[in-house]
């Protein structure tokens, strides 16, 4: 990347209530191994070249001892606690990542995330300094009114269905970031971090092609298809 400089914010900070697990989503084993840990692999493998790690209040001990101390990354610069909302963990993260010029946030609970898909975010922000990963959607979107009956149907030409890498100009996320924590009004329905950027006004954002494999896991059903991709992918790879 020459002298320009890539970070990366990797989000585990999530409660996963909808797992029905005692443990995060992000702590459970997927394929014999920490969910967390298949992402930051892939991130430690990339062109990124530092990397944040943000987790919940009080984990960081935990989280040193348990899935950083034995795996040795290189690029992890940093581990911060996270807030409430995912918005307050991606500024906790955006604040411990310094001298970047440009940040890629990612879920963790995403952790079919390839180098490739990596690759073309980090090459969208270098491009149109704000992009996202995603795929257009597949099935038909209709749109419900209050006593839930069908009020329209969305043309799907123009739907995607967003992932993560979200890519960014540091200075731009980080400015977005700022404005939006300035006021309690500006926080509501930030959802992802392109929100944060649309909000703010001063960037359009591009939408680069991610993987209809790129899932979140967020139900127990999730877990199933993941172990069964990371094990396809796996299979290939042994070929």
């Amino acid at each position: 990347m020459g002298q320009t400089s890539i970070g990366a914010v990797v989000l585990a900070g999530g409660k996963g209530t909808r797992m029905n697990s005692q443990v995060q989503k992000q702590y459970l084993t997927l394929a014999g191994k920490p969910l967390i840990l298949h992402s930051l692999e892939v991130f430690e493998q990339s062109q990124v070249d530092k990397i944040v790690l943000v987790v919940g209040q009080g984990e960081k001990p935990w989280v040193d001892r348990e899935i950083l101390g034995p795996n040795g990354f290189r690029k992890i610069s940093a581990v911060a606690e996270g807030g409430r909302e995912r918005y307050h963990s991606v500024y906790a993260g955006l604040q411990a990542l310094q001298g970047c010029d440009y940040v890629l946030i990612h879920d963790g609970a995403r952790p079919l995330v390839t180098e490739e898909i990596i690759s073309r975010a980090i090459q969208g922000a270098l491009n149109y300094q704000a992009c996202v990963v995603g795929m257009p959607v597949k099935d038909t979107i209709k749109k419900a009114d209050p006593d839930g009956f069908a009020e329209e149907s969305l043309d799907r030409r123009c739907l995607w269905q967003i992932q993560t890498p979200q890519a960014f100009s540091y200075s731009l996320i980080r400015t977005a970031y700022d404005w939006i924590m300035e006021k309690e009004e500006r926080q509501a329905g930030i959802t992802d971090d392109a929100m944060a950027v649309e909000s703010y006004g001063q960037c359009g954002v591009k939408l680069v092609k991610g993987s209809y494999e790129n899932l979140k896991v967020t139900t127990p059903e999730d877990m199933v298809i993941a172990e069964a991709l990371l094990k396809k992918r796996d299979s290939l790879e042994r070929r």
